[in-house]
């Protein structure tokens, strides 16, 4: 790597003195074939800092390319396909210009824009997080929530803290908050004139379509008298005139280097959750290849090939009969203001499928979590003969996974008895491909060398269970164990002797104790939200929402599951809600906290020395955390960002060009993917004017050829909102899969 780094360096070196040599004097380079280039004059002279968009309809598939000009107003498009494009200006403070058409290799124009007339027009375009910190939470007085006979807070809501947690964890998870959709309640007033206050039309929205039924729970839990009140106050403040008292910065610095090229995926309902473009371990792989997104309400591949600017969409098949295969994805509550009764994403018509999370393996197959049969599980995932089953036997298992060969263009099922969620592949001679549960406290792999050799998916998958050294041995023994199920409630697990469910689960073997038996080890029950292994040691992390959120721990040993064994770290106050989790090459862990906005790195090599019993409540080793907080506007009346940190990301090889193990966080309120400096502890935000609404949940990065300077590497990431008509356009728009690049300089070819 230190080789490589050599040679980007150099490269960069090349190109910016390329660029200066022709940008002297401060003339505009002539636009060489493939290129626009020119200059944004506004009213009072150059305009630095703001947007350039090319689109175009001309392509196999809809294609946008955006630039930033640099201090003298300059700009140049790079790498243009041959085309038409509409060619437009959006820049913070000005209106909107007119579009033009062009064509790449013409002279150098001159772009005019005219200063936004209102207050109103310029923040059309701010991005959602500035809209959302309008909005004004409950006081800290206000709390603990006393239900409809009290102050009409849910009993639930312990603390602000935990009612920003539920707005952003639960209503975030599924789109952004502050877009034009989100901020105005005049659609559902306009289809329902019988509703006549702005909570009236919050109730009814909260209802709707193929999310009614979990958007109504959020809003119950929250409770409905006062939250009500809050989300009506805020859209009755914005219908007014009213606009956010912060003004978004435009791009400074590194930021005036983005490159972002934007290709459209899917259709005007695909709900796409993640894409992939290499191993993660090996960012060579698949160079310059197809870029994979996976559309979890079709069940389906979809397939973007960069070079030909075009894309295909293949379905995930299942094992068992589609009929038989349950969707996740429950018919409307309410009609939707934009599908009616449409069930979106069920069976049928739709594949239910439901991949969730694709990654590459050194091969350049697809490895996704989908789903291939119903939910009941083979007997060898609770026969006592598998050794993972006489530890920890499982019933039931929502997902499973599965691979694509781009080379034979075949599926390869591949069943599991845990739930698959999210999947991370070790960097060890086996390449094993690690799993989460979403809703259970298993730790799942499969062994790729070992199913590859056998095709035997029950040698290749093992599991563990979360068992903490509570005894203070050194070691897990045998059930029974201490149990802490996931409410908390403390039991016996004297094993699953009556072939019952999983540890926690109904089913499993457990009774009502007193309270901890100090000879025993502890079962817990930590729901995990993502999964990552360790490039240092045997370990993989995990992180768990459970309010205020948690790193589990869990080492494999050389002897799983005998030899699993767990450890459970708290985030520390003032933060929340982790949900992203990543590693660095030195196995620092890095987790993004989505509500409270900060980006948090958990180091084990700072801990204390620890002996005797572990706890199961998380709090050892607090001097093993650090917690670098988001910048943007904040909520009204708090100290916590508007922003959302949907997942988050380790540049372990220095793709973008800012330095190896570089931690990013996903802007998913912003607009923007973040990029933190831990040194310094600046942030660098690289954001997507266009169309509004970007929203994504994760993000990869390959490296096409080393030896190309900016031009051979790129982040990637994609619109991953389940609603692909919250984006700017409107209903009919698709989702998009956006690349990220950083060159030397605004003007660097």
């Amino acid at each position: 790597m230190k080789i490589q780094r050599a040679l980007f360096g150099g490269a960069l070196a090349a190109l910016a003195a390329a660029v200066i040599s022709v940008t002297i004097h401060g003339q505009t380079p002539a636009a060489p074939a493939g290129f626009i280039t020119g200059v944004v004059q506004g009213a009072k002279g150059p305009e630095a800092g703001v947007w350039v968009i090319a689109e175009t309809k001309d392509l196999p598939t809809n294609f946008i390319k955006i630039v930033v000009t640099d201090d003298q107003g300059r700009f140049m498009v790079p790498e243009l396909p041959s085309a038409t494009y509409s060619v437009f200006v959006r820049g913070y403070g000005l209106a909107d210009s007119e579009r033009q058409q062009m064509k790449p290799g013409t002279a150098p124009v001159t772009l005019k824009v005219n200063p936004a007339k209102t207050p109103q027009e310029a923040a059309k375009i701010y991005p959602g997080d500035y809209w959302l910190s309008m909005l004004e939470p409950p006081a800290v007085s206000e709390f603990p929530g006393t239900g409809p006979q009290g102050n009409g807070l849910g009993p639930n809501m312990q603390s602000q803290n935990h009612w920003v947690n539920s707005l952003k964890s639960d209503c975030n998870f599924c789109h952004q908050l502050g877009n034009q959709l989100t901020r105005s309640v005049d659609h559902v007033l306009k289809a329902k004139p019988e509703l006549k206050t702005h909570a009236e039309a919050w109730e009814w929205r909260l209802g709707t379509g193929v999310r009614g039924n979990s958007m109504y729970g959020v809003i119950n839990n929250q409770g409905q008298g006062r939250s009500l009140k809050v989300y009506a106050d805020w859209t009755e403040r914005i219908a007014k005139g009213e606009v956010p008292s912060a003004i978004p910065p435009r791009p400074t610095g590194i930021e005036r280097n983005l490159v972002l090229t934007l290709w459209d995926v899917g259709d005007d309902h695909s709900f796409m959750h993640d894409l992939v473009s290499t191993d993660k371990n090996r960012p060579t792989v698949n160079a310059s290849g197809a870029i994979y997104a996976v559309s979890a309400g079709h069940g389906s591949l979809v397939v973007l090939n960069p070079s030909a600017n075009s894309t295909d969409e293949i379905e995930i098949p299942t094992r068992a009969p589609r009929a038989s295969v349950p969707s996740r994805f429950p018919k409307p509550n309410r009609p939707s203001l934009w599908w009616g009764e449409e069930h979106l994403w069920a069976n049928p018509p739709y594949n239910p499928a439901d991949p969730h999370n694709p990654m590459l393996d050194s091969k350049g197959r697809v490895w996704l979590t989908s789903k291939i049969r119903p939910n009941a599980n083979a007997s060898w995932c609770y026969d006592t003969n598998n050794k993972f089953a006489a530890w920890f036997p499982l019933r039931n298992s929502g997902r499973q996974a599965s691979f694509y060969d781009p080379r034979t263009k075949q599926f390869v099922l591949i069943d599991t008895c845990y739930a698959t969620h999210h999947l991370q592949f070790d960097n060890d001679a086996n390449e094993t491909v690690y799993f989460n549960e979403l809703s259970g406290p298993i730790v799942g792999w499969i062994d790729s060398k070992v199913y590859d050799e056998t095709k035997d998916e029950q040698k290749a998958v093992g599991w563990c269970g979360q068992v903490v050294d509570t005894n203070g041995d050194g070691r897990i023994t045998a059930p029974p164990w201490n149990q802490i199920t996931a409410r908390g409630e403390s039991l016996l697990y004297a094993g699953d002797t009556t072939g019952g469910g999983a540890p926690g689960a109904a089913g499993a073997r457990g009774t009502a104790s007193a309270g901890p038996d100090p000879k025993l080890d502890t079962m817990v029950s930590f729901s995990l939200y993502g999964v990552i292994p360790s490039p240092v040691d045997n370990s993989v992390w995990g992180v768990a929402e459970r309010y205020p959120g948690y790193l589990v721990r869990v080492d494999r040993g050389n002897n799983p599951p005998q030899s699993c064994i767990t450890e459970i770290y708290k985030v520390p106050e003032p933060g929340f809600d982790p949900r992203g989790v990543d590693i660095d090459l030195n196995g620092v862990v890095w987790t993004a906290l989505a509500a409270s906005s900060h980006m948090a790195s958990f180091d084990r090599r700072k801990c204390k020395a620890i002996t005797g019993p572990r706890k199961v409540d998380g709090s050892e080793c607090p001097e093993g955390w650090t917690l670098y907080q988001t910048t943007g506007p904040k909520l009204k009346g708090t100290n916590i960002p508007a922003d959302f940190h949907y997942y988050n990301w380790v540049d372990q090889h220095n793709i973008l060009g800012l330095g190896a193990n570089k931690p990013i966080a996903t802007g998913s309120n912003s607009d923007s993917l973040l990029v933190l400096d831990p040194q310094t502890r600046q942030w660098t935000t690289l954001r997507v004017p266009y169309p509004l609404g970007f929203y994504s949940r994760g993000l990869d990065g390959r490296i096409d050829d080393p030896k190309a300077g900016w031009k051979g590497r790129a982040l990637y990431a994609n619109y991953g909102t389940h609603f692909v008509w919250h984006i700017e356009g409107g209903k009919g728009t698709k989702g998009k899969v956006v690349k990220f690049q950083v060159r030397p300089d605004p003007l660097a070819r």
